[in-house]
C-alpha cells in the first residue's frame, strides 16, 4: 500500500480493470487474483489524479485514505444550452455595487477550487483572496502609492509615463485599475511548477464561470498586472510563500449593472489540421475514376 494507502474492497470489485487502463502512469496492474494492485517500484509515478478512485463502477476503491462512499456522484448535464448560455453572457463588469459578497457565496467560490486542473495535477497554486471592501482600499492604496514612488524614482521611462496616465487618473477620482470592485483574486505559482503561467489561468477561467452562475460578476485585471509587472514593489504587498509568483488577477462582486442580451461576435479563425490534404486526395481519386470511365 506505501504511500498511496490503495485499497481494493475484494466484495465489491468485479475485475473489469478500466482503473488499470484510465491510469495514465501506468502505476496499476492485475495481481494472481485478477484484483488492481500497484506495481513494484511505482508509487512515485502516480499524480494523484484519482482517477481510478473517480472510474470504479462499484466504488472498490480507496486511496489516499478517500472513502468512495464520501464521494459525490457525478450526473449528466440536463440542459447543455444552459451551460453554454451562461459562457455566451458572460461579460466584463466594470461597475460594482459597494457591498461586500455575503460569506456564503464567498466559501462557495473558495470551495470549488480545488476540482480546477493543473498541469501534471500540480496542486502547489495559492490564491490570495481579498475578502471585504476595506482591505481592497488597503490594498488599493498601497498599489497607487508604490506606484508614484516608481515613478518619482524614474519619471522619465517610458513605464513611468504610461503608470502616471493610471495615477492621475485616480488620483482625479476615476479607478482604472480597480474599477472600484469590492473583491479581488491573485492568483499566484511556484516559479518551478510544470506550467506555472498557465495553471492561474485556468484556475480564474473555472472561477469566474462558477461566479457567473452565482450571480458574482468578474473582470479579468489586465491593469494590476501591469503594474506589479512594472513596480514588483506591490508584489511585496500580498506576502506570498517563498519561491511563488503572481501570475494573473481577477476583480469580483455583486454587479451594478445588467445585460439583457448575448452579444454578436465575430467569429474567430477555425482550421482543421489535414483537411485540404484530405480533400485534394478525395479530389485526385475521383478525377482517376472520372478517367478510367472515360476510358472505357
Amino acid at each position: 500500500m506505501g504511500k498511496l494507502n490503495f485499497k481494493v474492497d475484494k466484495n465489491k470489485c468485479i475485475g473489469c480493470g478500466r482503473c488499470i487502463s484510465d491510469c495514465s502512469c501506468d502505476v496499476l496492474e492485475r495481481d494472481e487474483n485478477g484484483l488492481p494492485k500497484v506495481v513494484d517500484d511505482a508509487e512515485e509515478r502516480c499524480m494523484k489524479c484519482q482517477h481510478c478512485f473517480a472510474i470504479c463502477p462499484t466504488g472498490a476503491i480507496s486511496i489516499f485514505g478517500k472513502n468512495p462512499d464520501k464521494s459525490l456522484k457525478t450526473f449528466k448535464i440536463q440542459s447543455p444550452e444552459a451551460v453554454l448560455n451562461l459562457m455566451q453572457s458572460r461579460k466584463s463588469i466594470r461597475k460594482f455595487k459597494q457591498e461586500n459578497l455575503n460569506r456564503n457565496t464567498l466559501n462557495e467560490l473558495k470551495n470549488m477550487l480545488p476540482w480546477i486542473p493543473t498541469g501534471c495535477n500540480n496542486h502547489s497554486l495559492a490564491f490570495t483572496f481579498i475578502e471585504d471592501i476595506e482591505s481592497m482600499k488597503k490594498f488599493k492604496n498601497e498599489t497607487y502609492k508604490k506606484i508614484a514612488e516608481m515613478i518619482n524614482e524614474n519619471p522619465n521611462t517610458e513605464t513611468a509615463q504610461q503608470m502616471k496616465v493610471l495615477l492621475d487618473s485616480y488620483n482625479s477620482g476615476r479607478d482604472r485599475v480597480f474599477r472600484n470592485a469590492p473583491h479581488a483574486l491573485i492568483v499566484s505559482s511556484p516559479v518551478d511548477a510544470p506550467c506555472a503561467d498557465i495553471d492561474p489561468v485556468i484556475a480564474l477561467s473555472y472561477f469566474e464561470l462558477y461566479a457567473q452562475s452565482l450571480g458574482v460578476g468578474t473582470l479579468w485585471c489586465g491593469l494590476l498586472y501591469r503594474c506589479w509587472k512594472s513596480t514588483p514593489a506591490i508584489v511585496d504587498e500580498l506576502k506570498l510563500p517563498n519561491g511563488y509568483k503572481p501570475v494573473y488577477a481577477m476583480l469580483f462582486g455583486v454587479p451594478d449593472v445588467k445585460y439583457e442580451r448575448i452579444t454578436q461576435p465575430e467569429k474567430y479563425k477555425i482550421m482543421s489540421y489535414g483537411t485540404v490534404f484530405t480533400k485534394l486526395k478525395s479530389f485526385v481519386k475521383d478525377c482517376e475514376k472520372s478517367l478510367i470511365n472515360f476510358v472505357k
